[in-house]
């Protein structure tokens, strides 16, 4: 039987678009509009994995209703997974720092500690007459060295954490600084493919489908 549907990551993170062509599953790109600030707002307080899931789900409805609105009756289904990542530092959520002073003073409480990066990802198919979606969020501890002054500096210096969720990443620069990962790496980075891989499974589809 010959396969149709296609993946589109809702998503501008080119971490999480290479961690899907290093997978070998083929996709393409669809940056959500979304306004995270406003959607957390109007949710109210969540613990940091429950905003992590709103907000992937956010960004994949608002791509799967364009699609939706633009595709032909008779056009394969598309399938939108979002993704969002909270990092949770005793206790308190922590998005991206934006200002260098905001990292630095965050990688001064993190360094020699431990903190949990929330992952939340949200699946839907965009399908004309269709409406279904599937979510998830995995989470995995990280276990930082207890990097100096001189070189948190360093590394605020080079912009790296600055929009990134936490202020750090596993897959640059900041892999220096991490002693550990318990959980699943793909988590850290921003987007689980065995996740992805349950949720498409939910969808009666198999990820090898997407090999390309």
């Amino acid at each position: 039987m010959t396969f149709h549907a296609s993946l589109i990551l809702a998503s501008a993170s080119p971490a999480r678009t290479k961690l899907l062509s290093d997978a070998g599953i083929g996709h393409t790109i669809r940056v959500s509009t979304v306004d995270e600030d406003a959607v957390t707002a109007a949710a109210g307080p969540l613990a940091p994995m429950d905003t992590a899931l709103l907000l992937a789900r956010a960004k994949a409805e608002s791509v799967a209703a364009e699609v939706a609105g633009e595709m032909a009756k008779d056009q394969p289904r598309a399938l939108v997974v979002g993704c969002d990542s909270v990092f949770e530092f005793a206790g308190a959520p922590y998005g991206k720092p934006w200002e260098p002073a905001v990292a630095r003073e965050r990688w001064q409480l993190m360094r020699g500690q431990s903190g949990v990066l929330h992952t939340g990802h949200w699946l839907i198919n965009s399908s004309p007459g269709e409406a279904v979606a599937h979510g998830e969020v995995t989470s995995a501890v990280v276990h930082f060295e207890d990097v100096s002054d001189a070189e948190i500096d360093a590394y605020v210096a080079t912009g790296e954490p600055l929009q990134v969720a936490g202020g750090f990443t596993i897959d640059g620069l900041a892999g220096a600084f991490i002693s550990g990962v318990d959980g699943d790496p793909h988590t850290v980075v921003g987007l689980s493919i065995s996740t992805l891989r349950r949720l498409l499974a939910k969808s009666g589809l198999s990820i090898t489908d997407f090999w390309s």
